[in-house]
């Protein structure tokens, strides 16, 4: 049986931590960002981890 390639889009908006956890970044900071206040700024630059109903899914998708 071949190996599973990796899912390139995955990689992209995914890291594995080396606990083997799955990290991901904030979703609304693409643009129109002038009007949000700092505060919620500054709270979607942090990165979060994913919820393990998920992680299964992705760590397989990433060939992890």
């Amino acid at each position: 049986m071949p190996k599973m390639k990796t899912k390139k889009a995955l990689t992209k908006r995914f890291r594995l931590t080396k606990k083997g956890k799955v990290k991901r970044t904030r979703a609304n900071r693409g643009h129109l960002m002038s009007g949000t206040p700092g505060k919620v700024r500054r709270r979607l630059r942090k990165a979060r981890l994913c919820s393990r109903a998920d992680v299964k899914r992705i760590r397989k998708a990433l060939g992890g």
